[in-house]
């Protein structure tokens, strides 16, 4: 819910300096707004369903068996680390900010409040599609089949939502949309390579040390990762000016043929 509060402090500051001058994205409070207030109340809703799951029975939990794991992600349960958890949270909280420092660049910094609205609307669409899913879909944690933890910890409701990887998808989204308003402001800076690497690494490290954690399986990562970067990328893209271009009518004459060309140019 802390993440709730933040996302609409954020909007309320931002949301009035929707500016378009000089700037490679159009925007507007009419269409924006109710997409971030959508996401903001899907957010809402995934949480609500999230803390209403039920939690395993001691039968339940009894019941398990690697054997019945499909087997790309069968080698990881049982997984459980409290340290690599705690290093995840590292990056995961960084590739939150990086987004804001990005405004130091006096590119995007003279138009900060419109990178900070996409950036609002970026992560409530991923956060909506993630609590959606965390909620509606049970899967239980790696950890459950480790019988060495704490049955409370293998029964609790918080370890049945393994399907999809929430932090890998906030990180992915979070590092691609960076990289990508980047270069749609700097696009001739040579910067961009170790941006956009960056962007594909930050995540992956993020949902390795999910994976030795026990938190998720491979796939409920690679799913988070995938569909994390493309809100960071489509959010942004979508809402790139349209290209200019241009209509020309050209006369055609060429042996045993007359006519006229059309052609539609891209600037």
């Amino acid at each position: 819910m802390n993440s709730i509060k933040i996302l609409v402090f954020l909007f309320l500051v931002s949301g009035t300096a929707f500016a378009q001058n000089d700037s490679p994205y159009k925007t507007s409070l009419k269409v924006d707004g109710p997409v971030i207030a959508a996401g903001i109340g899907l957010n809402v809703l995934g949480f609500t369903m999230i803390r209403n799951k039920d939690e395993l029975t001691l039968a339940e939990v009894a019941a398990l068996s690697k054997s019945d794991i499909n087997s790309i992600d069968r080698f990881s349960a049982g997984y459980h680390s409290e340290s690599a958890d705690r290093i995840s949270y590292y990056p995961f909280y960084a590739s939150f900010a990086l987004p804001v420092a990005m405004l130091l660049n006096k590119n995007e910094g003279r138009k900060a409040g419109q990178v900070m609205a996409l950036y609002i609307e970026t992560m409530a669409i991923t956060g909506g599609l993630f609590t959606l899913a965390a909620g509606g879909i049970e899967r239980s944690r790696p950890l459950v089949y480790n019988t060495s933890v704490p049955i409370n910890e293998r029964t609790d409701n918080d370890a049945q939502r393994s399907f999809y990887a929430g932090h890998t998808a906030a990180t992915a989204s979070a590092m691609f949309f960076a990289a990508k308003v980047y270069s749609d402001f700097n696009p001739d800076s040579r910067a961009k390579p170790y941006v956009w690497a960056a962007a594909a690494v930050v995540p992956a490290v993020v949902g390795y040390y999910r994976l030795k954690a026990g938190k998720h399986f491979l796939t409920d990562n690679l799913l988070g990762y995938a569909l994390g970067a493309s809100a960071g990328i489509l959010v942004p893209h979508l809402h790139k000016k349209t290209t200019n271009s241009s209509l020309s009518i050209n006369p055609v004459i060429a042996p045993g043929y007359r006519g006229t060309q059309i052609s539609y140019t891209f600037k």
